[in-house]
């Protein structure tokens, strides 16, 4: 009896859904709360490296999905191809999300989340690793639209430290250039106390 208690609750522990049908209602799901035409390598990314959808699922998925019509395939530039709910899958994502338990639901819209917000980064900052003769610098651009909000350098001992800063600046780069500019909006002088002499 202690086995079998263990053995559901390894396989509740277990992030990667085990069936096709659930599969797809999520991918409607996610297409749904997305709203917008997603770029397949996108979707795949989103959907696969979450951990909750694997290879094999996610390709069976698709196809059923777009010869079903829930979804349709559009070709853009450079001949990607992008992926938008019709109709039916949007009838799909509404009446059917139940069946797919909400801690998964949410997982993959937080890793959507996350995944158009790091593109977004990307684009608006840029970070180099420039290597010294002892040490590394960390080169830091906040791009705007045809300035540089931001251009510094930051020095670090080694190349792993400069990519750790570079990876803890990219995890928020609005909040790390709001520090900066807070801190330079409101340095002060340096306190010197006469007696110190």
């Amino acid at each position: 009896m202690e086995n079998e208690n263990y053995s559901k609750m390894s396989e509740l522990a277990s992030t990667e859904l085990k069936d096709v049908q659930t599969v797809k209602i999520l991918i409607c799901y996610l297409l749904y709360r997305i709203n917008k035409p997603v770029d397949s390598e996108q979707l795949y990314d989103i959907a696969v490296t979450t951990g909750i959808i694997n290879y094999f699922f996610y390709q069976d998925a698709m196809d059923y999905l777009v010869k079903n019509d829930s979804v349709k395939v559009s070709e853009g530039e450079n001949r990607s191809k992008s992926y938008t709910l019709t109709e039916k899958g949007v009838n799909c994502a509404k009446t059917l999300r139940g069946y797919v338990p909400k801690s998964y639901r949410d997982k993959i819209v937080q890793a959507a989340l996350r995944y158009f917000a790091k593109l977004k980064y990307e684009s608006e900052v840029k970070v180099e690793y420039i290597p010294l003769e002892k040490g590394y610098y960390v080169h830091l651009r906040c791009l705007d639209i045809g300035d540089d909000l931001l251009d510094m350098k930051l020095f670090a001992p080694d190349r792993t430290q400069a990519e750790m800063i570079g990876r803890n600046i990219m995890r928020n780069p609005a909040g790390f250039y709001s520090k900066i500019l807070n801190i330079a909006l409101n340095n002060e002088e340096e306190q010197f106390d006469p007696e110190e002499l």
